[in-house]
């Protein structure tokens, strides 16, 4: 009777060992695939970090350059200078009494020693008067030169943020017209077509 109540109790607990040891291991398992699975979501949301790093890099990329879009005062400028210079070209600027004071001294040089009053007439006015005339048609020029680019300047480079204001085209409007009726006058004057020198028949009369 005694080895048989000995042998009894052995066999349940080795078998119980046995089930415990097994269910340790499928433990471990599961544990290790979860893991695993963790592991796998955060290299995903890294990615999913980078990508978002990416494209806020882009759109900041995409803010330089539309900062970088002309703002429009290159030709607002341009406008102003060439209102200034339409007006410079009627009204005459100091460099045109320069040159026309030099044209005078030459011409008295050249007649100091006599000659005829049409020559008198032609050196030490015609000469001034031309000369005034020529530096004053090619600020007139500019000014048309000028209007024009103010006026043409949005259709080329890159587009800029903001239209072009109303202002801006119609001072380089008046700039293109003030060039205009300078060179028109310039041309006229340097060619005798307004008015004509005095003529040497009457000086002598």
């Amino acid at each position: 009777m005694n080895p048989t109540t000995s042998k009894t109790p052995i066999a349940p607990t080795a078998e119980g060992d046995g089930e415990k040891a097994a269910d340790r291991l499928e433990k471990a398992a599961i544990e290790a695939e979860g893991e695993r699975a963790v592991g796998d979501g955060s290299g995903l949301d890294a990615d999913a970090d980078r990508d978002s790093d990416l494209d806020d890099f882009e759109d900041g990329l995409e803010d330089d350059d539309s900062d970088r879009a002309p703002s429009g005062l290159a030709a607002a400028a341009a406008a102003v200078v060439a209102t200034g210079l339409g007006v410079v070209g009627l009204t005459g600027a100091w460099t045109g009494r320069v040159v026309a004071e030099r044209e005078t001294l030459l011409g008295q040089m050249k007649t100091a020693s006599g000659g005829s009053v049409a020559r008198q007439i032609s050196e030490i006015y015609g000469d001034a008067w031309h000369s005034t005339a020529l530096v004053n048609g090619i600020f007139a020029l500019l000014a048309l030169l000028v209007g024009v680019f103010a006026l043409v300047r949005p259709a080329f480079g890159a587009p800029a943020k903001d239209p072009q204001p109303g202002w801006v085209r119609a001072v380089a409007t008046a700039g293109i017209a003030l060039g205009v009726l300078g060179v028109l006058i310039s041309v006229g004057m340097y060619f005798d077509l307004i008015v004509a020198l005095p003529a040497a028949s009457a000086a002598a009369g």
